[in-house]
């Protein structure tokens, strides 16, 4: 399984970079990991709902653009299912046996995901209520495909 993860913006912090070197370094024995930055528009502390309308349209068709058609789509999105670490090993493990060959993770950028996005989706997963900078959402993301690959392996992880 390939997993790609399509995000808005670039890490610029050394230790988010560091951090997501470490996890895609451990992942390597599981899977192929790709990142893929796409640009993120300047956004203004106060935009206005119309003016956040247009930054997201801008960000999702530059997301949009280096999505390949076969593979499979999970948005990263506040109102997306949540699910346990368990679950998501569960469901990581559905998708490989059903034959998904690459997984598309998407994350947004600062204001969030497009509803062109959203609707190209597949699936659409919560890590949480609560609202991450995207910098570490890559952290997470990482972590838990990580996470969910010692379990599908039956491997212990620390906790």
């Amino acid at each position: 399984m390939k997993i790609r993860i399509i995000a808005v913006g670039k890490i610029k912090e050394p230790f988010y970079r560091d951090a997501v070197s470490e996890y895609v370094k451990r992942l390597s024995r599981f899977s192929t990991i790709e990142i893929v930055e796409t640009a993120d528009e300047k956004t203004k502390e106060n935009a206005s709902y119309q003016e956040a309308e247009i930054i997201k349209q801008k960000e999702g068709e530059r997301i949009l653009s280096e999505i390949r058609e076969r593979e499979h789509v999970i948005a990263l999105d506040l109102k997306g299912k949540p699910f346990d670490s368990p679950e998501l090993s569960g469901r990581m493990a559905e998708l490989l046996n059903q034959g998904a060959s690459t997984l598309d993770f998407i994350i947004g950028g600062s204001i969030g995901l497009s509803d062109e996005v959203l609707k190209r989706a597949d699936e659409r997963w919560s890590f949480s209520r609560l609202t991450f900078p995207h910098q570490l959402m890559r952290v997470i993301l990482l972590e838990q495909i990580y996470r969910g690959f010692k379990i599908m392996n039956h491997e212990p992880y620390h906790k």
